[in-house]
C-alpha cells in the first residue's frame, strides 16, 4: 500500500469530487483515479463508487476511513521526523526516574541540556526499579536514574551518582517540626509515633533490620507507593513518613535531617553497554556526574 494511493482516497472522502480532489493533490485526474484503483485492488474491494455526477463511499471505504486518515497522518509525521533528526534538529531522550526523586534535583542539567539542544524532547517515566530494568531491556527507556536494580543483567550499565540518607517528615503542627538538626529515629519511637513508609523508596536489603534496631516494625507501619499518599497521610497526621534525602517536597510537611541509623540509598544513572545511545544521552550522564549533589549527600567519587 502506496501512502500516495492513501493520499488520494483521502481526498476523494473530503470532497466527494474526483476533480477536486485531484486539484487538491495537484495531479491529473486520470492519475488519481489510477491510483485509488490500484489501492482497491489490493484491499479487494470498492472503497468508492461513481454514479452519474454522485461520488460516495463504499461501505468498506467508510469503515477504513478513519485507519487510512491515521495511517497517512503518521507517515506524514514519521517523515517529518525522520527528516528533522537526520539534520539534527530534533531528538527524544527518554528518561525512567525512581519514583521518589525530587525532579527539582536534575532540573539544572535538564535546562542545561536543552540549552546546548534546543531541540531536545524529553520524554519522563516514573516507574519502581522492576519496571525500570525492563523499560531499559526493551528500549523503552535510553537512560535510568534510579537506585539499584537487583535484576542480574549482565548488560546494565551502572554509574552512581550519589549516596543519601533518609530523613523523618513531618506535619507543619507537629510539635517536633519547629526543632532544627537531626531527629533520632529511636527518640521518634520513644514518643509513641506511628510511621508511614514508601515502598517505592527502593531501600537496601539491610534496611528492615535497620528499621527494626531503631524499633520500627516496618510490618506494622503504613505503607504507600505513591508520594502523593505519602504527603496526605502525614500531613492529617496519621503517621511520619521515613524518606530519603532527594525525595519530592511538599509545603505541608517539614524534614528532620538524618535518623541516626545505617539506612541509605545509592542513586545511580543507567545505560545499556553496548546499545547506541543518542548524544544527549551521553552528555546528560557527564552533567550528572559532575553536578553538586551536596545538598542532599555525598557526591560519589568517579
Amino acid at each position: 500500500m502506496e501512502m500516495q494511493q492513501v493520499r488520494y482516497f483521502l481526498a476523494v472522502a473530503e470532497t466527494l469530487n474526483f476533480t477536486r480532489a485531484a486539484e487538491l493533490c495537484q495531479v491529473s485526474q486520470p492519475a488519481l483515479t489510477r491510483g485509488i484503483k490500484l489501492l482497491e485492488a489490493e484491499l479487494g474491494d470498492e472503497l468508492i463508487r461513481r454514479e452519474g455526477r454522485l461520488t460516495h463511499l463504499t461501505e468498506l471505504g467508510a469503515r477504513l476511513l478513519p485507519m487510512l486518515r491515521q495511517c497517512y497522518e503518521s507517515a506524514v509525521s514519521a517523515k517529518a521526523i525522520a527528516a528533522a533528526v537526520t539534520a539534527g534538529e530534533a531528538t527524544t531522550l527518554r528518561l525512567a526516574i525512581a519514583r521518589v526523586l525530587d525532579l527539582e534535583l536534575i532540573m539544572p542539567m535538564l535546562r542545561e541540556l536543552r540549552r546546548v539542544y534546543p531541540g531536545l524532547r524529553l520524554k519522563l517515566r516514573r516507574a519502581a526499579p522492576e519496571e525500570i530494568a525492563t523499560m531499559l531491556k526493551r528500549g523503552i527507556a535510553d537512560l535510568a536514574i534510579c537506585t539499584a536494580l537487583d535484576d542480574g543483567w549482565e548488560r546494565f550499565d551502572a554509574k552512581p551518582i550519589f549516596t543519601e540518607g533518609f530523613d523523618l517528615l513531618f506535619p507543619t503542627d507537629h510539635p517536633l517540626a519547629d526543632e532544627s538538626g537531626a531527629l533520632p529515629l529511636a527518640e521518634a519511637v520513644r514518643r509513641g509515633e506511628a510511621f508511614v513508609l514508601h515502598r517505592g523508596a527502593e531501600l537496601a536489603a539491610g534496611a528492615v533490620t535497620a528499621l527494626a534496631a531503631a524499633g520500627v516494625d516496618s510490618g506494622r507501619a503504613h505503607e504507600v507507593d505513591q508520594c502523593d499518599d505519602m504527603f496526605a497521610l502525614v500531613a492529617a497526621g496519621i503517621g511520619v513518613g521515613i524518606v530519603p534525602a532527594s525525595g519530592m517536597q511538599d509545603a505541608r510537611l517539614r524534614r528532620r535531617r538524618g535518623l541516626g541509623v545505617p539506612l541509605s540509598r545509592t542513586i545511580a544513572v543507567y545505560a545499556v553497554t553496548g546499545r547506541p545511545q543518542p548524544r544527549e544521552a551521553a552528555a546528560l550522564v557527564n552533567l550528572l556526574r559532575a553536578a553538586d549533589w551536596s545538598a542532599v549527600a555525598q557526591p560519589v567519587a568517579a
